[in-house]
């Protein structure tokens, strides 16, 4: 009797990106912010957005944490409409002007947070994430920009969020604390968080494992550092984006 063959074993569907966009694009009034743009963010990666001030990244992520009015096109975040009411606790996210109380402590301010949330338990652990334990009593309000940048930062890392959305979270920082940061958000990738970084500081993005580069509301390229290197054949990744934009600019002729 003839058996009949036996069948492999399905392999699991890989999940989806935690972010996809497809024909992305914000007008505001007259003016397209972002056009027509087309990316996905990889699962447990840092992926840097990197260009100039006022080249759509802040708008970009306003969209992806779903603040950001008049948007078109698709974009899906953790398997749901960005801006859906299931985002809001698996998401954190970072502005570039600092969200705090002045007249509160760091730890009041976290606690105040965190009773959100219902994630008290984590403040201690996050105000030592950001290094501000000898800071943690006091006045937000005393504190120097980069510190409360910090303070914004732990907040966002109260609830552990699948997906870290960070709006230059380094401006003001020297460089030991830049150091620091980088290597924090090092370790939560490593644990499976996944990073959007924006910067207009190009030597932050060799420490991106993935990059998205833009300019006047479009992506310029994207890929791992190495691969914009390669492609380019530049020795820097911001050597890398001025050949882009040159090229863009040929193009456009």
């Amino acid at each position: 009797m003839n058996k009949s063959p036996s069948c492999a074993p399905d392999h699991p569907a890989a999940p989806p990106p935690p972010i996809d966009a497809r024909g992305l694009s914000v007008v505001r009034g007259s003016r397209t912010v972002l056009r027509d743009l087309d990316f996905t963010v990889p699962r447990g990666r840092i992926t840097g957005l990197l260009g100039p001030s006022g080249c759509g990244k802040s708008t970009l992520m306003r969209a992806v944490v779903g603040t950001q009015a008049k948007v078109t096109g698709t974009l899906t975040v953790l398997d749901h409409p960005a801006g859906a009411a299931p985002l809001r606790s698996r998401i954190g996210y970072v502005t570039q002007a600092p969200s705090v109380y002045d007249d509160l402590t760091v730890e009041q301010n976290l606690d105040y947070f965190a009773s959100i949330l219902g994630a008290r338990a984590n403040v201690p652990r996050v105000i030592e994430q950001v290094d501000l334990t000898t800071h943690a009593t006091a006045l937000a309000g005393s504190l120097s920009g980069g510190q409360r940048s910090r303070v914004s930062l732990a907040a966002a890392l109260l609830g552990s969020p699948e997906l870290l959305v960070l709006d230059e979270p380094t401006v003001g920082l020297d460089p030991v604390l830049r150091r620091d940061l980088w290597a924090l958000f090092h370790r939560l990738a490593d644990d499976g968080t996944t990073l959007l970084v924006s910067s207009h500081v190009m030597d932050e993005a060799e420490r991106c494992h993935r990059l998205l580069l833009m300019r006047d509301g479009e992506i310029l390229a994207e890929g791992t550092p190495d691969e914009l290197r390669t492609r380019t054949q530049a020795p820097t990744v911001e050597a890398a984006f001025l050949h882009l934009v040159d090229a863009a600019r040929k193009t456009a002729r």
